[in-house]
């Protein structure tokens, strides 16, 4: 099997780092950790725990990711948040790979929200193309919705095993979420030349409840569900309602 390096980026990581670390340890060849001015305890529990760690400037998620990625002393690149635990199984999926560089391959990611494992709400199944070869993959955005952008004619393989994603550990952490994304989503529509229309503020917010709730059945989420659907509504009005902010600016 071909080494794998695997890049966390970090800021104000020191809850979640060590659980990530210990469940990548046993499976790639290299962890290396890309902080961008953590106050906590992020780097030297990362250090303790045998992780390379640099310290960098944000330059935004996609453009951070491919910075690590370049640094990285292997070039398959298994690309993971530090509130992401790779399962044993997934481990396991990973260590048995015969890497082909024609290939992506993709975890399938299982978010734990506020103690419950969601597996509806638009939120299960959610498949994350991670494991790559830097030479034929990039990640795109310039704001919040980077994306991983693979030479044409690449294949992607899903992998056996759950990657598990836990990140929300409260109400008030999502909401905290919630402002920050709906910030730079709004930044990012703007930037490029989008505009909030009373369909898009009002009406949208609407479609997005009824299709995280029923369509998606966050129904069957239970209580969560109702409240991840109904933030999602809450989301995507603030997200517009900043975007009109922008404008009138």
């Amino acid at each position: 099997m071909s080494a794998i390096s695997a890049l966390i980026i970090t800021l104000n990581e020191a809850d979640n780092i060590e659980a990530c670390i210990k469940s990548l340890k046993p499976v790639v060849a290299e962890v290396l950790v890309l902080d961008s001015g953590s106050k906590d305890q992020t780097i030297s529990i990362a250090r303790q725990l045998g992780a390379r760690v640099i310290s960098t400037e944000w330059k935004g998620y996609a453009a951070t990711k491919n910075y690590g990625n370049s640094l990285a002393a292997h070039p398959w690149i298994l690309s993971i948040d530090a509130d992401e635990i790779i399962s044993e199984e997934l481990g396991e999926s990973i260590k048995n790979l015969n890497l082909d560089s024609k290939k992506v391959y993709a975890l399938d990611r299982l978010t734990n929200y506020c103690g419950q494992w969601i597996k509806h709400s638009g939120w299960y199944p959610e498949w994350k193309v991670r494991l790559f070869h830097r030479d034929s993959s990039q990640w795109e955005g310039d704001y919040v919705h980077e994306r991983l952008k693979y030479t044409e004619g690449i294949k992607v393989e899903k992998l056996t095993g759950k990657l598990f994603h836990y990140s929300y550990k409260s109400l008030e952490d999502h909401w905290d979420r919630i402002e920050k994304y709906a910030a730079l989503s709004a930044q990012e529509m703007h930037t490029n030349g989008k505009r909030a229309s009373f369909i898009k503020l009002w009406i949208s917010p609407m479609i997005r409840f009824l299709r995280t709730y029923f369509i998606k059945a966050g129904f069957l989420d239970g209580k969560n569900g109702w409240i991840i659907s109904i933030r999602n509504a809450q989301l995507v009005h603030l997200k517009y309602k900043i975007l009109r902010s922008l404008h009138q600016s």
